[in-house]
């Protein structure tokens, strides 16, 4: 997921106050004298308000948090035809409209199975599971994630559309999470003989077919 990550910053004073100005966001903050203030809870619908247009294409989220555990508020559109695979599990709830999370369950038959995650759902994704999260316009979700284990790698595994077999992985050590996504899908687009199915011969999709919002 391309996240944007909020810098951090020590708090403001307001002029002739004492009052602390924390940044619009759920991270707690360290004070010039190395005590630790916590933030204040966040209030979505305010959030939105005012800041909707950090949710829009490219980039689609927005990190609100991403200390001990990773928050992040995504809009839509986005769709790829990657799967993402990591080491953590990872929480979904939709707040605004519907999303469709696909994943390959290996006890499912057949393994690619598509779960609808409709407004006021929540879902939590077990660990090293490959999963692709298709959001549509107007609709707004949260998403957590874990701090990845020490040595782990984060994974982008394309299959073939046509027979289901793997087309294509690569695999990274998770340091800016929507960069790295961006690069490698960028890099797999480009390749034509990457994208080509070693089992049948078909060229895998850059974008996916067939999608209807649940």
């Amino acid at each position: 997921m391309a996240a944007r990550i909020i810098p951090k910053v020590l708090p403001a004073l307001l002029p002739g106050r004492n009052t602390i100005v924390l940044p619009p966001s759920l991270k707690s903050v360290t004070t010039r004298n190395n005590s630790t203030l916590i933030a204040s809870p966040l209030n979505l619908p305010k959030w939105l308000e005012d800041n909707s247009h950090l949710l829009k294409p490219p980039i689609n989220n927005y990190c609100v948090c991403n200390e001990d555990v990773t928050v992040m508020i995504v809009g839509g559109p986005n769709a790829r035809t990657d799967y993402h695979i990591n080491d953590t599990a990872e929480w979904f709830y939709q707040y605004k409209g519907s999303m469709l999370l696909k994943v390959i369950d290996d006890a499912h038959t057949p393994p690619f199975r598509d779960i609808p995650i409709r407004e006021g759902e929540m879902f939590l994704l077990p660990p090293k599971t490959p999963h692709n999260p298709i959001r549509f316009a107007n609709t707004v979700g949260i998403v957590l994630e874990q701090p990845r284990p020490e040595g782990s790698l984060d994974r982008l595994r394309w299959y073939c559309q046509d027979c289901g077999s793997i087309v294509h992985e690569a695999a990274f050590r998770c340091t800016d999470l929507g960069s790295q996504i961006k690069e490698a899908v960028q890099k797999f687009g480009e390749d034509e003989k990457q994208r080509t199915c070693s089992e049948c011969g078909a060229l895998a999709h850059m974008t996916p077919r067939d999608i209807v919002q649940p």
